[in-house]
């Protein structure tokens, strides 16, 4: 008999090459593009130095897709796009035309699906987010959950071009705020230390991991009841959550006690402004799933006030600083509590420090 042929082992290389998979007149004109524009929100136009034209007709998704939606996705893309469609990292979808004829009909076929088209120039672009209950370990709330109850809300925002500049939104399932820096961003916020099963820790626990894992020191090693478990130093503890995943026994999720927070400013870019950390300015909104109602207002009070007083090209943190904080409070009708203030002391070094590139 003949040897079964062996499998083809994975090659672990990392990212594949993105040129290897672009459309062929984004290659070939790469870094030689005369203009671009947007003829409408959601289409980007190139145009290249020898008159090459590239169309891109960007849509919205629903960010957490079945593969049934993924199948008409690149069927529309067989059939409209020749093939060439991608996704960006905040989950819209991009479709590459190298003619205006083909435009409209693409634009026709989203419309049918129900995918919205847009997220460009100043508008309010897909929210980007951390996976929450479906797939991350740690999760206090479902982010891919409130980022379809706030796109809902924000839906004409985005197939607009009406905010005083781009905005950038992000959400995160836990303190650990994988989603970023954020104009607006809405992070869990645990307002207790965990709750420590001790009985399980010895079991399920590497304790010196656990004990490196924390950012303040706050876990020390323990006796208890004759096992080895593990303390924490509630003084020093800052609820952030890192213990809980190589450490499950130490459980930082409660139902009452975990909540919603949302921060304004946040900012990657170097453009205009250095980069910026988003900042606290509402705390203990309820983790009110399926729709999270509260949040929901709080980010509708943000923006109508940012994009009434917010002037041309200025980014939500620029607009804040201009007007200062007392003024936005006022504007958004939120409270100023204690959980305002910042008095960590590590903040003085780490909030002073800038990324700015300037060339």
């Amino acid at each position: 008999m003949n040897a079964p042929t062996p499998p083809r082992m994975p090659d672990e290389t990392g990212v594949p090459n993105h040129m290897d998979y672009m459309h062929p007149l984004l290659k070939a004109n790469y870094g030689k593009w005369k203009y671009h524009d947007r003829p409408r929100p959601g289409v980007l136009h190139h145009v290249a130095r020898d008159g090459a034209e590239v169309w891109t007709i960007k849509a919205g998704t629903q960010r957490q897709m079945d593969v049934t939606t993924i199948r008409m996705l690149c069927d529309i893309a067989d059939e409209l796009a020749g093939g060439h469609v991608r996704f960006t990292t905040r989950s819209n979808v991009e479709f590459m035309v190298d003619a205006e004829d083909k435009v409209q009909p693409l634009l026709d076929r989203l419309a049918e699906e129900g995918l919205p088209v847009g997220g460009t120039g100043n508008s309010i672009s897909m929210i980007s987010h951390t996976q929450g209950w479906l797939h991350c370990d740690i999760p206090g709330t479902d982010a891919s959950g409130v980022v379809k109850s706030l796109m809902d809300h924000l839906h004409e925002d985005f197939i607009k071009e009406e905010m005083p500049n781009r905005v950038k939104i992000t959400t995160s399932c836990c303190q650990i705020n994988c989603g970023g820096q954020g104009d607006i961003a809405i992070n869990i916020q645990h307002t207790k230390p965990p709750t420590i099963n001790h009985d399980l820790v010895a079991k399920q626990c590497e304790r010196p991991a656990v004990i490196a894992r924390c950012p303040v020191a706050a876990i020390r090693p323990a006796l208890v009841n004759g096992k080895p478990s593990l303390e924490i130093d509630e003084r020093k503890c800052i609820c952030c959550g890192a213990c809980f995943p190589p450490c499950p026994p130490m459980q930082i999720n409660d139902p009452v006690h975990s909540k919603l927070a949302i921060w304004v400013g946040g900012k990657h870019s170097s453009t205009r402004s250095k980069p910026a950390f988003h900042k606290l300015v509402a705390a203990g909104l309820p983790n009110n799933a399926p729709r999270w109602p509260e949040v929901a207002e709080v980010v509708n009070k943000i923006l109508a006030a940012y994009k009434q007083d917010g002037r041309p090209w200025e980014r939500m943190g620029e607009w804040i600083e201009r007007i200062g904080w007392p003024r936005f409070f006022e504007m958004t009708d939120l409270p100023f509590t204690k959980y305002h203030l910042d008095d960590w002391r590590g903040g003085r070094a780490s909030l002073n420090a800038s990324a700015q590139v300037r060339l």
